[in-house]
């Protein structure tokens, strides 16, 4: 991913935020004997620092992938818009189109967890972010309604080892250029927009 000087996380602490309150994307990882990459989408966990913990389905292609290399990438985009020609230039003829989006990519090394409290622990933890209200059944290696469908998947622990974070909101523009295209945001009004318009707003004010 080329991420440009003005375009690059200004902070740890952004990205991480802006991460945190995410929790679906894909993980990438090196293909087999000259194979193309394995790309899962998934829901994941993110601890907030180094780790995520997910878990996948026993018959995914992606083990054989990780078992052979055990380096994973996350990559996770959000808060993205098409930006007309007309809207970064006086005339629809002469101005050039772009992308407004927000990403995070996590290099990462997989660990697979195939021991039952493990991959009951990961499930836990999911199953806690996404249902706090905790309306669902125990989550135990040997009890529960679950227990017997532990052996159908595999969970994965992954430590971050490098980040790439991206905020490509056209910062390094003129700021009446940057009105221009939050005029435009916000009258077209798109599924999306708003949030880039929010995180534009944020990028110039923060």
């Amino acid at each position: 991913m080329l991420i440009h000087p003005w375009d690059a996380a200004r902070t740890d602490d952004e990205w991480r935020t802006w991460l945190s309150a995410r929790d679906f994307g894909q993980i990438a990882v090196n293909g087999v004997d000259g194979d193309p990459p394995v790309v899962v989408p998934t829901h994941f966990l993110y601890d907030g620092h180094d780790h995520v913990l997910l878990h996948l389905a026993r018959p995914n292609p992606i083990w054989q992938a990780l078992e052979a290399n055990p380096a994973a990438v996350v990559s996770v985009y959000d808060d993205y818009a098409y930006i007309p020609t007309g809207w970064r230039s006086d005339s629809p003829e002469t101005g050039v189109p772009t992308s407004y989006y927000a990403s995070v990519q996590l290099i990462c090394q997989a660990e697979i967890v195939d021991d039952k409290e493990g991959k009951a622990d990961i499930l836990r933890r999911q199953l806690a972010h996404h249902q706090p209200a905790g309306d669902h059944g125990e989550i135990a290696p040997d009890a529960g309604p679950y227990h017997k469908q532990l052996s159908a998947v595999r969970g994965l622990r992954l430590r971050v080892t490098g980040v790439r974070a991206k905020f490509k909101y056209d910062d390094h523009k003129p700021a009446d250029l940057r009105d221009r295209v939050a005029a435009g945001l916000a009258a077209r009004d798109l599924p999306g927009d708003s949030a880039v318009l929010a995180q534009q707003h944020r990028r110039r004010t923060s």
